[in-house]
C-alpha cells in the first residue's frame, strides 16, 4: 500500500477515512482473536463482534484520550463531528466516538504509522 503524507491523508472526508479504519480495526480484532483461540468460525465471529460494536469502542476511546498527541487529538475530533446516519443498534454518541476512532485508524494506516495503531489497539483491546 502507497503511504501518504500527513496533508494527503488529512484531505480525506472523515467518513472515506472511517471507511477505510473500520475495515483496517476489524483486521487487527479478528487477527487477534486467531491468534488467541482455535474454535469455530461462528464463536470466533461473537468474539470479534464484541470489540467492533460501536458500545465497545465508544467506551474503548475514553481510554486511550489522553495518550493521543495533539495531531491525533484533532484526526479524532474530525472523526467524532463527521455526519453519518447512526444504526438502531447505537446511541448518537456512542456512534460518534466509534466513528472517530475508525477515522483515526484509517488515517494511521494511510500515513503508515502502522506501530502506532497498533499500540493503541492493545490499550483498546484490552478494555472491558
Amino acid at each position: 500500500m502507497d503511504i501518504l503524507t500527513k496533508e494527503q491523508a488529512r484531505a480525506y472526508s472523515p467518513l472515506t477515512l472511517a471507511f477505510l479504519g473500520d475495515g483496517y480495526y476489524e483486521l487487527l480484532v479478528r487477527q487477534r482473536i486467531t491468534l488467541e483461540h482455535n474454535m469455530s468460525a461462528k464463536k470466533l465471529h461473537l468474539c470479534a463482534v464484541k470489540k467492533v460494536r460501536a458500545s465497545f469502542q465508544a467506551s474503548a476511546c475514553e481510554k486511550f484520550a489522553e495518550l493521543l498527541t495533539r495531531e491525533e487529538s484533532e484526526i479524532f475530533r474530525r472523526g467524532r463531528n463527521a455526519a453519518g446516519a447512526v444504526p438502531r443498534s447505537s446511541n448518537p454518541a456512542e456512534y460518534r466516538k466509534a466513528t472517530a476512532l475508525e477515522v483515526l485508524f484509517g488515517w494511521l494506516l494511510l500515513i503508515g504509522e502502522t506501530t502506532r495503531a497498533e499500540q493503541l489497539f492493545e490499550i483498546i483491546y484490552n478494555c472491558e
